[in-house]
């Protein structure tokens, strides 16, 4: 975002940018817009920790003006410093009305300050508000305007550090400009036309993140300029920012943790979680896998809390400063889609898709069955389970060798086909008689149950392989014929029929053909009766 190499916090919120941007297009239940309210509220919450380190910066600039004696090439930077503050409150507190009448128009919040989830599935009130109204217009020049603003205020003291925009068309972001369904799109129509009031608060919150980003930046960079000094510390505080203290099982933690009187000489080592961590230009950088929690409340959170240290120089002595920082663990959805995903058929391919939307790109699945076998599909999350032949099968999902969870299915036994017979014009009407001296060909298949041959078709081939048919008068039978496969050879059969006469088809056995292309046996007694008129 800024002119040079881009940090990982800013690669960070480009991509939470893009996420949030890409799951506009979803249609969103209302667990996943709860999660963006928890998103929210997490990227709320990294905003007050940006402002107070921002705030923080911007004490430290004239406090290290005044003590190198207020030298005149540094005192401006002082004032522009000031400046660039109240250009990002000004911009931050626009943004934040912005978010507040859409909370109103939209009534999403009840009496008890809880989101309304029927409010928050809105999608016309922010399309009217941004669109209609034309607020959002307005919303990315004012974006588009700050960034350049400061970049105009740091070469007003000779900093040469430019700023991208912030409010992008589809086609000037990399996800989106080679896609044809969406590289149209404007601002505007790509993030608030159609899109739910809770993603649409996300997205707010998540560009006021990058203005107070934008500002951290400059800041920094005015303290940069400025000349060698001895920085004395009188107040000393251990802080940690993340970019959310809600966090997915699978997904990695990343957050900066940091002396707030830290200066740039300052060499400190840091500790989270009883392990060292890298630091750069005084910040750590956190970053783990979050582990499955054992438990989750209604809201499917779990608590935890990061224990860290850093280990830095004070007044001239070593001194160890505690830091705890609360974030949550959000519990991960599994969603399974399959025309069969009531029931598992019994020793058959059942293909099932198998899916954790929280882990987004990083779901890497791994499957392991108890009463059956898995096979992996060619794309992430696709699956074949083979259960035994009764019972339930458990199927555990894991993913970057962390467990996320499992889904159980009662296995239900393949369904007996239906035996039908058939000529050479289709299937014979049994409740007719048929015109003497009967049919001239004759076959008997073995139908499959129509769900399970629509859904299971790798595993719906049966046929015939044993019975016979019988030529019956007056209930004694005159002639038999062998089935030894779907055509059965009947002339000499018909041949000595007579009006009155009945054939009798008796089939002892069917054989099911499944997807290895193994045959399995079913004894059957199945008649079928065909009277001759």
């Amino acid at each position: 975002m800024a002119g040079s190499k881009e940090t990982p916090r800013q690669r960070m919120i480009g991509m939470m940018y893009l996420v949030l941007t890409a799951l506009l297009a979803l249609q969103v239940s209302n667990q996943i817009l709860q999660k963006f309210v928890l998103l929210n509220d997490g990227l709320e919450r990294t905003s007050n920790n940006f402002v107070v380190k921002n705030q923080f910066s911007l004490n430290a600039i004239a406090n290290t003006v005044e003590q190198q004696g207020n030298n005149a090439k540094d005192v401006p930077k002082v004032a522009k410093a000031n400046e660039i503050r109240k250009l990002t409150a000004e911009t931050y507190a626009y943004l934040e009305d912005l978010k507040q009448e859409l909370i109103e128009k939209s009534n999403a919040k009840d009496d008890q300050g809880g989101y309304k989830s029927a409010a928050l599935k809105n999608q016309d009130i922010s399309g009217n508000i941004f669109n209609n109204n034309r607020k959002g217009y307005e919303m990315q020049e004012r974006l588009n305007a700050y960034p350049e603003l400061i970049t105009q205020a740091l070469a007003e003291v000779g900093i040469d550090l430019t700023f991208s925009k912030i409010a992008r068309d589809a086609n000037e972001i990399d996800l989106f400009k080679n896609n044809r369904d969406v590289n149209f799109k404007d601002f505007v129509n790509l993030n608030f036309v159609k899109s739910p009031v809770g993603a649409v608060m996300a997205i707010i919150s998540q560009h006021q993140n990058e203005v107070l980003n934008i500002e951290s930046e400059a800041l920094a960079a005015i303290t940069q300029s400025l000349g060698s000094f001895y920085f004395k510390a009188d107040i000393t505080e251990a802080r940690v920012a993340a970019l959310s203290n809600v966090v997915a099982a699978g997904t990695k933690f990343e957050a900066d943790m940091f002396i707030a009187s830290s200066s740039s000489s300052a060499q400190p080592r840091m500790l989270a979680n009883g392990k060292e961590i890298p630091v750069e230009n005084g910040f750590g950088k956190i970053s783990f896998t979050a582990p499955p929690a054992g438990s989750y409340d209604d809201r499917g959170l779990a608590k935890q809390v990061l224990k860290g240290e850093i280990i830095t120089n004070i007044g001239g002595e070593d001194a160890v400063l505690p830091v705890e920082y609360e974030y949550y663990i959000a519990q991960p959805i599994i969603r399974v889609t399959s025309e069969t995903v009531q029931q598992l058929y019994a020793e058959c391919a059942n293909e099932l898709n198998i899916d954790v939307p929280a882990l987004g790109n990083s779901y890497a699945p791994e499957f392991a069955v108890n009463g059956g076998q898995a096979i992996k599909g060619g794309k992430p999350g696709q699956v074949t389970i083979i259960p035994g032949s009764s019972g339930k099968v458990n199927i555990g999902v894991s993913s970057g060798g962390n467990k996320i969870g499992d889904v159980a299915y009662d296995i239900r036994p393949v369904p007996a086909p239906s035996i039908k017979a058939f000529d050479g014009r289709g299937e014979i009407d049994k409740q007719n008689p048929y015109p003497s001296p009967g049919p001239a060909q004759l076959a008997i298949k073995a139908v499959a149950e129509p769900t399970f041959g629509r859904t299971m078709p790798k595993d719906a081939n049966f046929e015939v392989t044993s019975g016979e048919v019988r030529l019956v008068r007056n209930d004694v039978p005159r002639e038999t014929v062998k089935i030894s496969g779907e055509n059965v050879a009947i002339r000499n059969l018909i041949q000595s029929a007579k009006s009155g006469d009945r054939l009798v088809v008796v089939v002892n056995e069917v054989t099911r053909t499944n997807f290895r292309g193994n045959k399995i046996r079913t004894p059957l007694n199945e008649v079928i009766l065909i009277p001759i008129k």
